[in-house]
């Protein structure tokens, strides 16, 4: 009886002290928010600043309370591409933004199209007569896309500027699976759908090596356009085709060789790059040590607060991989998007609709659903614009049928029209550790798919033949909204991605331009004058727990964001190892016929996966 005594002691002191850590650490949460949030009474004469530590997104993805309270690792931040853009756009006017600043010492990249969006509102605010000046230990693609625009591209002596281009080695496990005695049991239309190549072959085929070269070339020789018009005095050409003996030339001078190529304008750290803005826009109240006077930019949106005035344009953001069901932000959920699409229809009151789209594709189920609930505002006259930013490939164009008018940036991905299922069976793999398979069948397909014996020829022409008629049905759904024929339609399509430039060339999109063209046609055929709008975003609620949690994680994300070159590229391998966890986990995870395009992860902007696993832990998980 003591011995009870003394554990219902214990049980109930372990319960009072869960009770006190949760108590402690809900409060703390609290305290870091109010102390993280962004307050309107803080905005003062001096720079906008834009500390872009992490990725740029369309919609950053929802937080996982649980692993982000639970969690070791470190979450990296995502920062709203149309935030950007609209702080900048304010910057041009308000007379207490004396200069704008971005620092890029922890950015992480975006897509091409969303960093030609900031690019061009960069430009916006120098005509204005406001300079802009960059601050990175390194630069990379993404960043150098975003720092050409600056007035002054300061660098951290020990930093340097590491210009790769798009391309790349991708994973094939065809050797892998015959290995394990898997068989990746695969239906597909289209001679260019490559993203069941990996489970069906050891290398990349002719046919998908001469699209995805295509579209590199396009858009990259449109980033160095880009770069070269922003800042005609860069020395980019020995850089990009013959980088080592560049870098030799300057003995291992990274630094040195970007600042005497001009591709950068001065040398100094972040001290020095302070007091030297601080000489341009005062100092901060604190006087510290390389400060200067800032906004930041939550601070500063917050302080305007969101648009109001005027008639309603709806904007839905469809971004992320398109899947059935529901689902948060970042994973654009079938029967969420939709439900919001016809919530707004029924309860605002949309003078037209406005569809940002970021994505490779997905269900084909979600797709139709998405694209019925955008049917559904035509069927109401409200006027449809799509405008699509980085990604916009298979399922992302499967729902872009029904607009009235196709917006695309020159390096947007799209096209990709085509499907595919993929199912795997083990009849080999079983048999080596002695697992056979026998039964009866009262139908051709009873048992069917057999993952124990291998699937049937009748089930194989079945699957097959369904994927054929689903082909069917998608060329068919694009020659109508085109206006093509389906034989039309199938010449370019045949799974085959497009730049957006080629894309418009072949009538597969209308007019190559931002979210600013996609307004303004929304208003003119809506009705409305140039000033008697605003963008009514149709997104789900943020929950209070969330809130809370997006006030610890802009901190959180700082700790090991990489800043040199080396922890760039030590980031871009994590990101391979988990685009090969992802690619593995479609022979298992994926549900339905898919409408998707696997090779259009390098044009995507980078996923904000944690940063304290190893690549080769996560290839080892991903293996085991």
């Amino acid at each position: 009886m003591q011995f009870v005594r003394v554990s219902w002691k214990i049980l109930v002191g372990l319960k009072d002290l869960l009770v006190l850590l949760f108590m402690l650490l809900f409060f703390a949460t609290i305290f870091a928010l109010l102390n993280s949030s962004p307050n309107p009474a803080m905005v003062r004469d001096g720079a906008l600043l834009l500390k872009l530590d992490g990725v740029v997104s369309e919609q950053p993805a929802e937080i996982d309370t649980l692993t982000t309270l639970t969690s070791s690792a470190a979450s990296v931040g995502e920062m709203r591409q149309r935030d950007i853009v609209r702080a900048l756009k304010l910057a041009e006017t308000d007379d207490r933004v004396k200069a704008v600043v971005v620092d890029m010492d922890r950015f992480m990249g975006g897509g091409q199209a969303s960093l030609a969006a900031i690019g061009s509102s960069l430009d916006g605010v120098k005509k204005a007569g406001k300079p802009v000046y960059a601050f990175a230990t390194a630069y990379t693609d993404d960043s150098y896309q975003l720092a050409a625009h600056a007035t002054q591209i300061w660098m951290d002596p020990l930093g340097g500027a590491m210009l790769t281009g798009p391309g790349g080695s991708q994973p094939y496990f065809k050797g892998l699976l015959d290995r394990l005695g898997v068989k990746a049991n695969i239906y597909r239309v289209g001679t260019y759908k490559s993203a069941v190549e990996p489970f069906m072959r050891s290398d990349q085929s002719e046919a998908s090596k001469a699209a995805i070269k295509g579209v590199y070339d396009e858009i990259w020789g449109q980033w160095k356009a880009a770069v070269a018009k922003a800042r005609p005095q860069a020395q980019l050409e020995q850089m990009l085709t013959d980088p080592a003996g560049a870098v030799e030339g300057a003995q291992g001078n990274l630094a040195q060789l970007a600042l005497s190529s001009k591709l950068v304008d001065t040398l100094g750290d972040r001290v020095a790059f302070g007091k030297f803005v601080a000489s341009k826009v005062g100092a901060d109240d604190k006087k510290t040590t390389g400060g200067f006077a800032n906004t930041p930019m939550d601070a500063f949106l917050a302080h305007y607060g969101p648009a109001s005035a005027g008639k309603q344009i709806g904007v839905i953001t469809i971004a992320g991989t398109i899947v059935d069901g529901e689902g948060g932000p970042g994973s654009a959920a079938g029967d969420t998007v939709s439900g919001l699409i016809y919530d707004a229809l029924d309860n605002k009151d949309l003078k037209a609709l406005v569809v940002r789209v970021d994505s490779p594709g997905g269900s084909v189920m979600a797709s139709e659903k998405i694209r019925l609930a955008i049917e559904a505002a035509k069927a109401k006259k409200i006027p449809v614009i799509v405008s699509m930013a980085n990604l916009a490939a298979s399922g992302g164009y499967w729902i872009s049928l029904p607009a009235d008018v196709i917006f695309a940036d020159p390096s947007t991905i799209t096209g990709s029209i085509g499907i595919f299922g993929v199912i795997p069976s083990a009849e080999v793999g079983l048999a080596k550790i002695g697992v056979n398979a026998d039964g009866v069948k009262t139908t051709p397909l009873s048992g069917e798919p057999d993952v124990l014996n291998g699937f049937s020829p009748e089930f194989d022409r079945v699957a097959q033949s369904a994927i054929e008629n689903g082909y069917r049905q998608f060329l068919n759904r694009v020659a109508a909204a085109r206006k093509k024929t389906p034989a039309q339609v199938d010449g370019i399509a045949q799974g085959r991605v497009w730049a957006g430039g080629t894309a418009r060339r072949l009538g597969l999109v209308d007019r190559t331009g931002g979210m600013n063209d996609a307004f303004a046609e929304a208003a003119k055929r809506a009705g409305l004058k140039p000033d008697g709008w605003h963008a009514e975003y149709i997104e789900p609620p943020v929950s209070f727990t969330e809130t809370l949690l997006q006030g610890l994680m802009p901190k959180r994300a700082q700790a090991t964001a990489p800043m040199d070159i080396f922890a760039h590229a030590a980031w871009q391998q994590n990101l391979f190892a988990q685009r090969v966890a992802r690619d593995l986990n479609m022979l298992t995870g994926v549900k339905g016929v898919q409408a998707a395009c696997l090779e259009c992860g390098d044009f995507a902007s980078p996923a904000p996966v944690s940063t304290d696993k190893s690549w080769l832990a996560i290839l080892i998980k991903a293996l085991s």
